[in-house]
């Protein structure tokens, strides 16, 4: 697998869970995706998109880089209509993606609890 394919497969996932087309989205990851975030684990593909089928959270990409099959977005990710500055570590098997961790700063979401 080459950078360019990791590429595509991560922004066909991306660009399915901003349409709503989980089953897009679903069939770029193994079922035995592994997701590690901020505010959370999920293990399995299913635990995942059960939480982005509720969640139906957006994304715009700032800038990708990618090595072989790993790749990197910055990303805002737009919760509670706030966009959040993220970064998302997507690694992939057989041009799929098998895991990936997000991070962000979450104060803006904290200041609306308040």
């Amino acid at each position: 697998m080459n950078a360019t394919q990791s590429t595509e497969t991560v922004l066909r996932f991306i660009n399915s869970l901003n349409e709503e087309d989980f089953t897009t989205a679903r069939n770029c990851v193994t079922d035995d995706l592994t997701f590690n975030g901020v505010m959370g684990t999920r293990n399995g593909a299913d635990a995942y998109f059960k939480d982005m089928e509720r969640m139906k959270l957006k994304y715009n990409i700032r800038k990708v880089f990618a090595d072989d099959s790993d790749v990197c977005l910055w990303y805002d990710v737009i919760m509670d209509d706030k966009p959040i500055l993220s970064c998302g570590w997507y690694q992939l098997q057989d041009n799929r993606i098998r895991s990936f961790q997000v991070v962000f700063d979450p104060r803006p979401l904290l200041e609306t609890a308040k």
